[in-house]
C-alpha cells in the first residue's frame, strides 16, 4: 500500500499535449540566454519575453513543438505593445501599490 497516492484518479495530460525534449541541444543556446535572462532579473519574466518568444520560435522551427501562432501562447504583435515610459509607470505602480481611482 502507498502511502498519499491517489487512488482511482488518472492522469490529465498537459492542455498542449506532449513535447519533445530537445536531447540534440537544438535550442540549448536560446535557452540557456533566457535562463541567465531570468537570473539576471531575479525571475522577473517580463524583462525575458522578447527570449522567451525567441526559445519557443527555435522550438517550432525544430519540430519540438508543434507549430502555434503566438498570439495564443501570449505575445501580442509588436504594433500593440505599449511604449516603454507608460510600462515602467505601471511596473512601478504594481510594485508600490495603488488604489485605482485616487492619485
Amino acid at each position: 500500500m502507498a502511502f498519499g497516492a491517489a487512488r482511482g484518479l488518472a492522469a490529465k495530460p498537459p492542455e498542449k499535449g506532449v513535447f519533445p525534449l530537445d536531447h540534440f541541444g537544438e535550442c540549448k543556446k536560446v535557452k540557456e540566454e533566457y535562463m541567465g535572462c531570468l537570473k539576471s532579473e531575479k525571475g522577473d519574466s517580463v524583462q525575458c519575453k522578447a527570449i522567451a518568444k525567441a526559445y519557443l520560435e527555435c522550438r517550432m522551427e525544430k519540430n519540438l513543438m508543434a507549430k502555434e501562432d503566438l498570439s495564443k501562447l501570449g505575445f501580442r504583435p509588436k504594433k500593440e505593445s505599449k511604449p516603454k515610459a507608460e510600462a515602467g509607470r505601471a511596473r512601478k505602480r504594481a510594485q508600490e501599490g495603488f488604489i485605482s481611482g485616487v492619485r
